[in-house]
């Protein structure tokens, strides 16, 4: 096999025709490949944004690349030519021929222009080569590819962030605009309500947000791990945080023009609530009164007055109403309703409370009656024992002061008597007549 010096190996016939073929193919993906990043909108837009950050670091690393890999691409063109004028169409070519082809395509026989070598993606990173440089075109298509991959990668990267991220936020801040017109609407404002100090910030934080991801996109890419360059996702956590603190500031304002809405029917419910519980206070402290006249030695609790908080609290929320100060009544409705449910709660305990010695001796009365109607079937009412018995125990429950505890033992007796009785002989049910 004969030796082409530094170059190696002698490349056969059919090994030149491959590389040939191959370095063709690559020719064409190339340019394609230029011309692409030639018309690209990331591209267009690195150039004519003011830049700032990691974004502005990057690209004028890479921004001079581009003029560089022109000018690569027209010597590799120039050199794939030659190449192939001189590989021809003879079928054994000669081996000076393929020696030439050799050097050409594997060694050093192409010469790239003079210049300085872009500090992207060549063998020393950060230690520029000066140019001319002797290159094989195997290695020059390398290096282009290189290069390549290094300016589209942060072209890619910049759009797909400018392309994800601003509409995204000018939505967002049209909605935030959207909320805080509506919060004005039901006073919710900066310095008056948390909220409207809140949706300020975001605001801001909008508008902060937009302006720093078109200055420097590249800080808004997440690279994906253990891939090639070029790969990875836009970083939308700090707008995924806004978006949901907008949410969180709408619902809130949202509660509060449902106060605005619902203030009027809630104020009337209050107010029937407040009076109801009122009324029924009254009633306990009438109750009250007629226990103490007619049940003796009963401990009757004392009934307080009607709640003068709330009512005065219920004047406040009337006021905010007439105001228009909805987001101070909607703290204050949902808190008096709660209080003003417990007072009337309240207010049935105490009547509950007074009127259980009433109670009590009603469902004595009704006992005592119950059991004078089986002696009625039995046929034992006209049993001397049984009528002093009842009598009696009539005399306790209608009289007043009542003995609730003596009327008690009465019945008790009344009861305990009827049951021992014998039923008179041919008593029917519901047979003989009170004595």
């Amino acid at each position: 096999m004969t030796v082409a010096g530094s170059t190696g190996p002698v490349m056969s016939r059919e090994e030149v025709d491959r590389a040939l073929a191959r370095l063709a193919s690559e020719h064409e993906a190339i340019e394609a490949s230029l011309l692409a990043l030639q018309d690209h909108a990331g591209r267009r837009l690195l150039e004519g944004t003011a830049l700032s950050g990691l974004t502005k670091e990057r690209w004028a690393s890479v921004e001079p690349v581009i003029p560089a890999l022109w000018d690569h691409f027209e010597v590799y063109g120039a050199a794939l030519r030659t190449a192939r004028e001189l590989r021809g169409d003879r079928r054994w070519p000669p081996s000076g021929d393929l020696a030439r082809l050799t050097r050409t395509l594997r060694g050093d026989g192409v010469t790239v222009p003079g210049g300085v070598l872009p500090d992207v993606g060549h063998d020393a990173p950060g230690d520029p080569v000066l140019l001319p440089e002797p290159i094989g075109l195997e290695r020059l298509a390398e290096r282009m590819n290189d290069w390549y991959a290094e300016v589209i990668a942060v072209v890619t990267a910049a759009d797909a962030v400018w392309s994800a991220l601003p509409a995204r936020i000018d939505l967002l801040s049209a909605e935030a605009r959207r909320v805080e017109s509506l919060a004005r609407s039901v006073g919710v404002r900066p310095s008056e309500h948390p909220a409207g100090d809140d949706l300020e910030q975001l605001i801001a934080e909008l508008a902060a947000l937009r302006a720093e991801v078109v200055a420097d996109p590249l800080a808004y890419w997440l690279p994906a791990k253990g891939r090639r360059a070029g790969g990875g996702r836009p970083d939308t956590r700090r707008y995924e945080r806004a978006e949901r603190e907008l949410e969180d500031i709408r619902r809130e304002v949202e509660a509060v023009l449902h106060v605005r809405e619902d203030a009027e029917h809630r104020l009337m419910r209050l107010r029937d609530v407040l009076s109801r519980a009122d009324r029924t206070l009254t009633e306990a402290r009438s109750a009250r009164g007629e226990v103490l006249a007619r049940i003796a030695g009963s401990v009757v609790p004392a009934v307080s007055g009607p709640s003068a908080a709330l009512h005065e609290r219920l004047a406040v929320a009337v006021g905010y109403h007439r105001a228009g100060h909805w987001h101070r009544l909607s703290p204050l409705l949902d808190d008096l309703e709660e209080q003003a449910d417990e007072e009337l709660q309240r207010a049935r305990a105490s009547l509950t409370a007074v009127t259980a010695p009433l109670a009590v001796r009603a469902e004595l009365r009704g006992r005592l009656d119950a059991y004078k109607a089986r002696a009625i079937r039995q046929g034992t009412a006209d049993d001397p024992l049984l009528m002093e018995r009842y009598d009696q125990a009539r005399r306790l429950l209608w009289s007043a002061p009542c003995d609730l505890r003596a009327a008690e033992s009465a019945v008790l007796r009344f009861q305990e008597a009827v049951a021992e009785a014998p039923a008179a002989e041919g008593a029917a049910d519901g047979g003989g007549t009170e004595g």
